[in-house]
């Protein structure tokens, strides 16, 4: 029997400009496609190739200098164009202009997966594992180190999130394929965390358990999931992944071919079109629309991801990255001059306290902005956070416990159970205006210094 979780705590955000099901015109394929280091967190990159030099699909571009074995590959074949990088050398991103002919790179297509080795040396040299997550740390996956267990949510409750099942249409047997794999990578077991009444709650693979779950965002973050199916204990590992990155690493399985093309949902209020397309990640965005993305350039934010959690797009930073599954277009808010102050009363505005009448308009859709609407101050103890964080941790302690870097503290609030992602709801209703995220992620950092 299926088992059902229930998540009570949480906030659905209502935004204008959800995907309808039905696909975009095809993407422009000229221009140059990226690699972006920063979006593979806890790696320290090592350069493997230099400008001029001729790449296939699925070459590797860097590795990661403490597992030289984990390589991170191109998804394009062509010439590497640029390799950039800031200050201190930081390397930036590596840059390859595509050739009118594609070339993949051979890999073998195991008849199996009974080798573990086999199986994750493969994943390792083909760019697959860069899709695999760990907690503690909410890093790329320790390949020396074998996971408890292994958890996939298939459940995408952030804004304007697409619809899982328009993405797994026809994908059954690359889904499957994945799965397998993912049972042998384990001694535990493989969770998969499905919306209620899915589909996919039929499903039977060996290894494989299926969990319901019902409830407001973040009832879809992994986090939730794992707090609610098995905690993790201090000395425990498990990995993460999104059901979307299974359909990439299945259909890799299956042919031997690296192909990180996904269907992307196209979403946001200042979306010139919404629907879904067919984009290959790595892809320099607004070059790929033809800068026909956004209603108006100037007063637009582009975001890689949903609004809560996603990384904005910007001319330092224009590549997709390998996980995208949405683009999210809203108004950046800068050229908005309130005369009264963003105190004053408004009708359509959303906030989860009364003094808006937006707690009276159930299901009506907002068109919000990038702006923070206020600013920083210190972290009060209002009871804000509990009533939108479901995880069995007290939010507001574990947050003071970071900002002073008591270890201790940390690991006794549960410091190992967390990701910035779980945070990105009280992060939004925060009347203190902090960035929750970077707080977490920069005190996941240090702690994951400290200990190695």
């Amino acid at each position: 029997m299926t088992q059902t979780i229930r998540i009570k705590k949480g906030l659905s955000i209502n935004l204008k400009g959800k995907a309808p099901l039905s696909n975009l015109s095809a993407l422009q394929k000229n221009g140059v496609y990226g690699l972006v280091p920063d979006d593979y967190q806890g790696v320290v990159p090592k350069v493997l190739v230099k400008v001029g030099d001729a790449v296939k699909v699925g070459d590797p571009l860097f590795c990661h200098k403490r597992h030289p074995e984990m390589l991170f590959t191109s998804p394009v074949s062509g010439e590497v164009v640029a390799v950039r990088r800031g200050e201190k050398r930081k390397l930036l991103s590596i840059e390859v202009a595509p050739s009118n002919d594609i070339e993949y790179k051979e890999f073998p297509v195991l008849s199996s997966f009974g080798d573990r080795k086999a199986l994750q040396n493969l994943l390792l040299s083909s760019g697959m594992w860069a899709f695999f997550k760990q907690r503690p740390y909410d890093i790329i996956a320790n390949p020396e180190e074998a996971p408890r267990d292994i958890f996939v949510t298939a459940l995408l409750t952030a804004p304007l999130a697409p619809d899982v099942n328009y993405l797994l249409a026809d994908r059954e047997k690359d889904l499957t394929t994945a799965l397998q794999a993912l049972a042998v990578l384990t001694e535990g077991t493989v969770y998969l965390g499905v919306a209620k009444d899915s589909p996919l709650a039929k499903l039977s693979v060996k290894g494989v358990e299926v969990v319901q779950v019902e409830g407001p965002h973040p009832a879809g973050c992994v986090g939730t999931q794992i707090n609610y199916i098995r905690p993790i204990n201090k000395g425990e590992v498990v990995w993460t992944l999104k059901v979307t990155d299974l359909l990439v690493m299945g259909r890799f399985l299956r042919t031997g071919k690296v192909d990180y093309t996904r269907i992307v949902a196209v979403t946001g209020s200042d979306a010139t079109e919404r629907g879904y397309v067919s984009l290959l990640p790595g892809c320099h965005v607004e070059e790929a629309f033809g800068g026909k993305l956004a209603v108006k350039k100037e007063h637009e934010r582009v975001i890689n991801g949903d609004v809560l959690t996603g990384i904005q797009l910007s001319q330092d930073r224009p590549f997709s990255s390998l996980n995208i599954d949405q683009i999210t277009v809203i108004p950046e808010g800068d050229d908005i001059d309130e005369m009264f102050g963003w105190i004053a009363p408004r009708f359509n505005q959303f906030s989860i306290s009364r003094l808006y009448t937006s707690w009276l308009q159930k299901g009506k859709e907002y068109a919000l902005d990038a702006r923070v609407k206020g600013g920083e101050r210190a972290m009060i103890m209002s009871n804000e956070f509990h009533r939108v964080f479901p995880l069995d941790i007290y939010p507001e302690q574990l947050l003071k416990a970071i900002i002073a870097f008591d270890i201790d503290k940390m690991e006794a609030l549960g410091i190992y159970e967390v990701a910035p992602e779980d945070f990105a709801l009280c992060e939004f209703v925060d009347s203190s205006k902090q960035e929750l995220q970077y707080v977490v992620r920069k005190g996941l950092d240090l702690l994951y210094k400290e200990m190695n």
